[in-house]
């Protein structure tokens, strides 16, 4: 990257719980603040609600358009959490379970405590890569230059920390 071209970064966050006002995204704040202390400027925000064909064409628009794209929202066990495909999807890639993601759960949870709602955490898109998580073991993950995150606060700060060492 050019030193004089400023870097940029869009947020995108997921979920209907956002949108419908069940929900106040603390995030936006958060990430805006830790990108200007070290250089980053987030030049755009969007949320959308959990629906793959607009989250795919979100993360494809924004990709193309900022340095780095963070995703909030939709990475968890229940029925609507669909980004990982979603992105995979973006991507053009299959959804597979990652053997050290699911690892992680095994370790974190238990064998036996590992249902398929758990399992669904684990299944990434084929070349990601994760992003820690102390807080509830399942990993975010990046792919290119989309950093995705939980939407749960104190989940998606810890893994904006695991992933600052690849912000240039």
């Amino acid at each position: 990257m050019n030193k004089n071209k400023i870097v940029s970064a869009s947020l995108l966050v997921i979920g209907d719980e956002i949108l419908s006002g069940r929900t106040v995204d603390q995030n936006i704040n958060f990430l805006a603040k830790n990108l200007a202390q070290i250089g980053i400027c987030l030049r755009e925000v969007r949320v959308v609600g959990d629906f793959e064909d607009e989250i795919i064409l979100a993360v494809n628009e924004l990709r193309k358009k900022f340095d780095y794209v963070f995703t909030s929202g939709g990475i968890g066990p229940t029925h609507d959490d669909i980004t990982s495909l979603s992105i995979a999807k973006a991507f053009d890639q299959e959804l597979i379970l990652n053997d050290v993601a699911h690892k992680i759960l095994i370790q974190h949870y238990g064998e036996n405590n590992v249902n398929e709602a758990r399992l669904k955490m684990a299944y990434l898109p084929r070349n990601a890569s994760l992003l820690d998580n102390p807080i509830s073991s399942a990993p975010g993950f990046r792919i290119e230059n989309v950093f995705v995150m939980a939407g749960i606060p104190k989940i998606f700060q810890a893994m904006f920390e695991a992933s600052k060492k690849e912000l240039k």
